[in-house]
């Protein structure tokens, strides 16, 4: 059984009301990822599911810590919540770079997917911030250097382009349709498996002696609809490339 690492995919949200002279606050913690979860435990997999909150703390620092799993995800979480632990930014104390550490752990090895999102590769605003950071080195795309979205509120049909690819090996067509998603654009020596508007929706590539994989879409809402989250090749696409990424060679 393999152990894989998921962490992002929850959001605290923060809201004001005003009422005359009046204001109140109210807060939200919502969770996105039990679909995605369930997906991939269905075959067999264990997912440690670590909450985007809890990511400055507790994501691993040590490479032996991150080697414990097989495949590492990050879904919907940025760049700043990895760099920065607490500590570091409260009282000056010096911790190890995440990024690198990704990096490193895919070259000696590792299996790493980035799925699309608000706070993925670019993300909303930029804020996201992945273009020139270690975890880019990785990824099978470039990201861009200011808001990356590209909103399809009318919905928009990926087409797959490499239907022969192990990872899309048992999926049903045609897909559901989506309604955004992160631009990038493919590095050469990538294989783009479904385009999306003309874009990457699904790449991989071999980066060191590990694999990486680049959803530019949602494994949740928004971006992923109901139709993407009961779709029969939702989980049959997260197993497939969870799979291939496992796997020794191309």
């Amino acid at each position: 059984m393999s152990r894989i690492l998921l962490a992002g995919e929850q959001v605290t949200e923060v809201a004001f009301g005003v009422k005359g002279f009046d204001y109140y606050g109210a807060n939200t913690y919502k969770e996105d990822g039990q679909v995605f979860v369930d997906a991939l435990t269905a075959s067999g997999h264990k997912v440690d599911w670590l909450r985007t909150c809890n990511v400055p703390v507790a994501f691993p620092e040590k490479m032996e810590e991150l080697k414990r799993y097989q495949v590492v995800i990050l879904s919907d979480v940025g760049s700043n919540t990895l760099y920065f632990h607490p500590e570091m930014v409260t009282k000056s104390v010096p911790h190890p770079d995440r990024l690198k550490l990704i990096r490193d752990y895919v070259a000696q090895g590792g299996a790493f997917i980035m799925v699309g999102g608000w706070m993925s590769f670019a993300g909303i605003d930029g804020r996201a911030r992945y273009h020139g950071t270690p975890v880019e080195e990785v990824l099978p795309v470039t990201c861009l250097t200011v808001d990356d979205r590209k909103e399809l509120p009318e919905g928009a049909v990926p087409v797959a382009s490499d239907p022969s690819h192990p990872v899309l090996a048992g999926m049903p067509s045609p897909w559901p349709f989506f309604l955004g998603y992160n631009q990038v654009t493919a590095k050469p020596q990538a294989k783009v498996l479904v385009k999306i508007e003309g874009d990457p929706l699904l790449a991989v590539w071999s980066f060191g002696k590990g694999k990486s994989a680049a959803f530019t879409s949602d494994c949740a809402p928004h971006w992923g609809p109901p139709e993407f989250l009961k779709w029969p090749g939702y989980q049959v696409l997260w197993q497939n490339l969870v799979k291939w990424l496992m796997a020794q060679g191309k």
